[in-house]
């Protein structure tokens, strides 16, 4: 039987593998993972997601030789050097999930006569969602019901237990790659997580009895109330399938909240792939006049948490510490920046594609635009957090108190507000911006472009 290459990207997993299954069927495998930096237009890893690889990437290779395989390493500009390795070991098709980033987009014409694209990255095709003029939704709620229509997803697909070999190359190390930071003691806090499929499914079954509480604990900073799936998800360690077929089964219509956030990733999914640059081109068009400060001063106080503002603080440092930040507190941070400072969204898009251990083309540029007002389908830009309100409505004195230390003794009412406190911290800093002051100057940057 002809030789088949099996080509991972974000999508480090055996079980519920279509590429892999259509492989298995088809001939002997050579698994290859290409870590690539080179092609035109594509967005290299961030430090945070290159620790995750590492880790994943040896997790896969583990799981394939026990099934009698291994995984390949190989380094360059993806299309070529998969054409020169069919070429040199005499393969004739390469299976793949469809991925729908603009490089993989690309990579992916490029080999068209050479691969054949299997689903599992998303719920359901974005292209398959549409409006009945046959239109793609660029608004979530209408997206949302659409995609509705074709749950639920195919039942996942076990792993094979033996995935026959094939001689290949050598191919490089782990080692070889440096994907782990050269500061150890910044990524010291991201051992709390297991990349990995093994790690993926221990996580989803942990989070499980959860799920029919999730609409009202997400919000909850200070509450393990979010699933934490987001890395796992992102490195395709689990299919979506299996997530929310797992939910159903656990929570019943309870779940639907939960699943509800699956739908929202696979409209980030279709963003880019209806509109490859909303990580850098804002997509309603005035904001490319925004009125953005040139302030380094204040980003580097953002990102190392010295606001002054103690729930963006303590998020900023969670991510950084942690490699992961909850969801509302990514919300008011990102406000923060982009309206308390006015600080360009790019520079925090940037910042969370280097921190995040789930950093996602789709979600973070989604995300980012989101909060900012600039995106098809976002907050209104009026709409600007309080640091404050948002602490004291979502009780997160005890999710401060974790990430910064130092206001820990301060009461539940003081700690939102700690210069408000008889005796303020002195090893907290002072707000480095006034709300009020700050709110006022937003809305006059706004109506500027108007």
């Amino acid at each position: 039987m002809p030789m088949q290459i099996l080509w991972f990207r974000q999508d480090l997993r055996l079980s519920d593998q279509r590429a892999l299954l259509a492989a298995v069927a088809a001939g002997p495998v050579l698994p290859v993972y290409i870590l690539d930096d080179e092609t035109p237009g594509l967005r290299p890893m961030g430090a945070a997601s290159r620790w995750w690889l590492h880790h994943s990437l040896a997790a896969l290779d583990a799981s394939l030789r026990k099934r009698g395989n291994r995984l390949l390493l190989l380094r360059g500009p993806s299309a070529a050097t998969l054409r020169a390795l069919a070429a040199s070991t005499g393969a004739t098709r390469i299976h793949a999930t469809t991925h729908y980033e603009p490089w993989w987009k690309a990579a992916q014409a490029d080999l068209a006569d050479l691969l054949t694209l299997h689903p599992g990255h998303t719920l359901a095709d974005p292209a398959s969602v549409t409006s009945g003029s046959g239109g793609r939704y660029r608004i979530f709620t209408p997206f949302w019901r659409a995609l509705l229509n074709q749950m639920p997803p195919p039942d996942p697909l076990p792993a094979p237990q033996h995935i026959p070999a094939t001689d290949g190359p050598d191919g490089d190390t782990l080692a070889d790659w440096a994907l782990l930071p050269t500061d150890p003691g910044w990524s010291t806090g991201f051992t709390a997580w297991q990349p990995g499929e093994k790690g993926a499914h221990r996580a989803l079954k942990a989070w499980l009895p959860q799920v029919a509480g999730y609409e009202t604990t997400r919000n909850l900073p200070s509450e393990a109330g979010t699933s934490r799936l987001s890395p796992h998800l992102h490195f395709g360690e689990l299919s979506p399938a299996t997530v929310w077929h797992a939910a159903l089964d656990a929570a019943g219509k309870a779940a639907a909240s939960f699943t509800r956030q699956l739908v929202w990733r696979d409209f980030g999914q279709g963003m880019i792939d209806t509109l490859p640059d909303s990580h850098w081109v804002p997509h309603r068009d005035a904001f490319a006049r925004f009125p953005f400060r040139d302030a380094p001063a204040d980003l580097r106080a953002w990102q190392r948490g010295r606001t002054g503002y103690p729930l963006v603080d303590a998020g900023m440092r969670q991510l950084w510490q942690s490699g992961w930040m909850h969801n509302r507190v990514r919300m008011v941070a990102a406000s923060f920046l982009t309206k308390h400072l006015l600080i360009d969204w790019r520079r925090g898009e940037e910042w969370f594609w280097d921190t995040l251990l789930d950093a996602d083309l789709g979600n973070n540029a989604m995300g980012w635009q989101w909060v900012m007002g600039s995106g098809v389908d976002s907050s209104p830009y009026n709409r600007i957090f309080a640091p404050v309100g948002q602490s004291e409505k979502f009780d997160a004195a005890g999710y401060i108190r974790r990430w910064v230390p130092e206001l820990a003794p301060l009461s539940d009412t003081d700690i939102h507000a700690p210069w408000r406190a008889a005796r303020p911290t002195a090893a907290y800093p002072a707000p480095i911006v006034d709300h009020a002051q700050a709110r006022t100057r937003a809305l006059s940057a706004y109506e500027s472009i108007r």
